[in-house]
């Protein structure tokens, strides 16, 4: 059995951990509650778009729109998006294993490079021959975080769209954390160029007819580039609510982790304590037994 000191130590250092979880479970909820109302504000306009630019795209001449080239090249880029900071669960984790399990099986035949932001994910892939090397794409994605607004996120994705239009990549991947609520986020694909076609036969979308103004090539300079830029800043936003929901949720965990070790370590001291003195207790009956013998 450990001793006295031992345990009370013990004790003290799980309290003040517990402190610690506890406190930044009450910032990653007060975070939360933010990046939620932007996402849930800013998803149903973002989904809209997209599905007005699949159709948009498809009502366009294919040689005019170079967004929406039809290639079957080699050239991947995928976008990876995590968190700066640790401590957030599998957040990460989850992350970096569906980067891997997509160059691993969809694209083990094709030349991959992964386009990090934040640091976590840039730390698992800065030994590998994956992440970006000589190409005119941004470094500093972390610092997007720091600051995530539309006008710093469209900087980042003009400089992504200018690499497919130049043809250094034949195809772009998003892969981030959807957020669907405080304790579940989703690992998600999806792809941001070229253009899904959303218009199938037989659909509602596929009997919409649109009537360009002033006209097409207007649209595709000013209508698609935007509604990339929007698709790009809500997953930024998905991901960003995502991490403190997770956050909040392992530290939650780590916190009730916390009390029960702690009321575990009271119940040992109690027991050494009480085996102490029931140690001396016999020690002075020995004690007096003797004398009077």
């Amino acid at each position: 059995m450990p001793s006295l000191k031992e345990v009370r130590n013990r004790i003290v250092s799980v309290g003040s951990t517990m402190q610690i979880t506890s406190a930044m479970k009450m910032v990653s909820a007060a975070k939360l509650k933010r990046a939620q109302d932007a996402i849930t504000q800013m998803r149903p306009y973002a989904n809209k778009l997209r599905e007005i630019l699949g159709n948009v795209s498809a009502s366009v001449d294919a040689s005019e729109n170079i967004y929406a080239r039809n290639t079957q090249g080699k050239n991947i880029l995928i976008i990876a998006i995590s968190s700066n900071r640790g401590l957030a669960g599998a957040f990460n984790a989850n992350i970096v294993k569906k980067v891997n399990l997509l160059i691993k099986n969809e694209y083990s035949e094709s030349n991959v490079t992964v386009l990090p932001v934040g640091k976590k994910v840039q730390d698992a892939f800065k030994r590998t021959k994956y992440l970006i090397s000589g190409q005119d794409l941004p470094t500093h994605t972390n610092e997007l975080f720091e600051k995530l607004t539309y006008a710093n996120v469209s900087v980042v994705a003009e400089k992504i769209m200018d690499a497919f239009t130049s043809k250094q990549f034949d195809k772009v991947v998003l892969v981030y954390n959807q957020f669907r609520n405080a304790a579940v986020q989703i690992p998600t694909e999806e792809q941001l160029l070229p253009i899904v076609n959303t218009k199938q036969e037989g659909s509602a979308t596929a009997k919409q007819d649109y009537i360009f103004e002033p006209n097409e090539q207007y649209i595709i300079n000013e209508l698609i580039p935007r509604s990339l830029k929007t698709q790009f800043y809500k997953a930024l936003l998905d991901s960003y609510a995502s991490e403190h929901g997770a956050r909040m949720t392992a530290m939650h965990k780590a916190t009730d982790n916390a009390k029960a070790m702690q009321k575990e370590l009271k119940i040992t001291y109690n027991k050494a304590r009480q085996a102490s003195i029931t140690k001396e207790i016999l020690e002075i009956v020995g004690g007096a037994e003797a004398l009077n013998k």
